[in-house]
């Protein structure tokens, strides 16, 4: 299998934090992000654990009864990165609003 190059790795890890941006708050299965991305469940994995140790993503091991997942994780954006990411969201989605408004 070839190697992926770390810029097209930096360019998943992008559309997982988006994808996880667009499914907010709710979190998401590994299984359910790597068909999002069309992307194997294991390098998918091994994305989302690099992009948790940066503290970008958080995540879950417990399910909403409390209880422990044996072999499944789920998977978020972490407080900081979800505050950053929509105020990086908020002028394309205002300027778009803005312009369609000034053009009627």
């Amino acid at each position: 299998m070839p190697q992926v190059s770390s810029k097209k790795k930096d360019k998943i890890a992008e559309q997982i934090t988006h994808f996880l941006f667009e499914s907010s708050p709710d979190s998401k299965f590994t299984s359910e992000i790597a068909e999002n991305v069309a992307r194997d469940e294991e390098f998918t994995k091994a994305l989302l654990q690099d992009l948790e140790k940066k503290k970008i993503i958080v995540s879950i091991d417990k399910n909403p009864s409390g209880k422990d997942y044996s072999r499944r994780r789920r998977w978020r954006l972490s407080n900081e990165a979800y505050e950053v990411y929509s105020k990086h969201q908020q002028p394309t989605i205002n300027n778009s609003f803005l312009n369609t408004q000034d053009s009627e």
